[in-house]
């Protein structure tokens, strides 16, 4: 008689083990690799997202780490301090103590005051934001030796940015969205426009700049409201793929100065995605390209995290989000992803997660950096030296090898 199998409980299947410190592991080392990690409240840039959630506070205490949160962190992603409470987080109203951890996770970078609160030899994990990036910020960290690493330029395996990936789908859609409400007339200067049109009505036109995943999620968005839509990219491959993820053949042309400026001059929307492996955006479209472009036209520069790839942008916020040039709205957000905080902030958190648990079977950071190119690519200093060579160029710093100096310590 065969044996009948016990009947699997999803419920205990998914979060077994979760809430169990690996004593094995422990003991089998010497030292603990359990991490302390410190959660602030954002203050700058109108920002409302959260780096971890409640339910990636629950994994990394299930897994024997302390995680500590500033009152107030997530309630603008309505993630409340009692919910942080019951994930096992310890809840403070002292920012003094947050900064006192081994690990800071922020979705903002850190102001210069929040920098003089660190101790040295700490880890930062936060977005890098190069326009808002001022020349004492890396000589702040390097002074307090602090290692650092950029979510946007952390690379997994396969040598994709998880986490430029997984917001640029969010800000895709939030792009395109964006960009209806501000063509129709709630908006100030806007031209009363449906971006999909109707019976008898053309659609609005749509040039989007880049054909990766800011672009797929848009013109997905797009194709559904009805949109007339142009891409531009130099990588004829992510255009190829970018046909065949959205299932439709596309209006799409290399850069080709002469014929995006012809196309410019009759569309509603410009979407600029544009994202940069190193350093800034390149810029695609030039000021007079602006000039030349309909009243009221709305541009959403969602490369603006990277300087922008728009000649007139810079860098707004949520709270005062356009400005018009050349009688263009202009919506320059580089945080547009905290318009759906609860969504983005989930997204994020289950990416950092990963990363810290990581970090925490191997103990260290140093390690992490050795045996993963990834991760080391996110790294741009590194315990008082700067590792990043175009911040390095850009700021007049002194660059160092981080690979070097990982096999150094081997």
């Amino acid at each position: 008689m065969s044996k009948i199998k016990k009947p699997i409980i999803f419920s205990d299947f998914f979060t077994e083990g979760q809430y169990e410190t690996e004593v094995a592991l422990i003991s089998e080392h010497t030292g603990s690799n359990k991490l302390n990690i410190g959660v602030p409240k954002e203050t700058i840039l109108s920002e409302r997202r959260v780096t971890l959630v409640p339910h990636s506070v629950r994994t990394l205490i299930g897994y024997g780490h302390e995680v500590t949160i500033e009152s107030g962190a997530g309630l603008q992603a309505n993630f409340t301090d009692l919910n942080y409470a019951e994930a096992g987080a310890k809840i403070t109203h002292s920012r003094e103590e947050i900064f006192k951890s081994q690990i800071i996770v922020k979705i903002a970078p850190p102001t210069n005051e929040e920098i003089a609160m660190m101790h040295p030899d700490q880890v930062l994990i936060s977005p890098l934001q190069l326009p808002v990036l001022k020349d004492d910020y890396l000589e702040n960290l390097t002074k307090k030796r602090i290692t650092a690493l950029a979510m946007e330029y952390i690379q997994s395996d396969n040598g994709e940015y998880p986490i430029v990936k997984i917001m640029s789908e969010i800000a895709g859609s939030c792009a395109i969205l964006t960009a209806a409400e501000y063509l129709n007339n709630t908006r100030e200067g806007g031209r009363g426009v449906l971006l999909g049109g109707i019976s008898g009505v053309p659609p609005a036109k749509v040039v989007i700049l880049g054909a990766g995943m800011v672009a797929e999620a848009a013109i997905k968005v797009a194709i559904s409201l009805g949109a007339s839509i142009r891409v531009f990219d130099n990588d004829i491959i992510k255009i190829m793929r970018l046909q065949h993820a959205v299932g439709k053949q596309l209006h799409t042309s290399s850069i080709n100065p002469v014929y995006l400026a012809y196309q410019l001059t009759s569309a509603d929307v410009v979407i600029g995605a544009i994202h940069s492996k190193t350093g800034r955006s390149p810029i695609i479209i030039t000021e007079e390209m602006v000039a030349n472009m309909k009243d009221g036209a709305v541009i959403i520069d969602v490369s603006i995290d990277q300087g922008g790839c728009i000649e007139t942008s810079h860098m707004t916020t949520l709270d005062n989000p356009s400005f018009v040039s050349h009688g263009v709205v202009h919506y320059c957000v580089p945080n547009i992803t905290s318009k759906v905080s609860r969504t983005a902030s989930i997204a994020v958190s289950n990416i950092v997660t990963l990363l810290l648990l990581q970090m925490g079977n191997k103990r260290n950071l140093e390690r992490v950096l050795y045996d993963s190119p990834g991760i080391r690519h996110g790294c741009y200093t590194y315990k008082g030296c700067i590792t990043n060579e175009y911040l390095s160029r850009r700021f007049n710093m002194k660059y160092t090898n981080l690979e070097l100096l990982m096999t150094s310590k081997q």
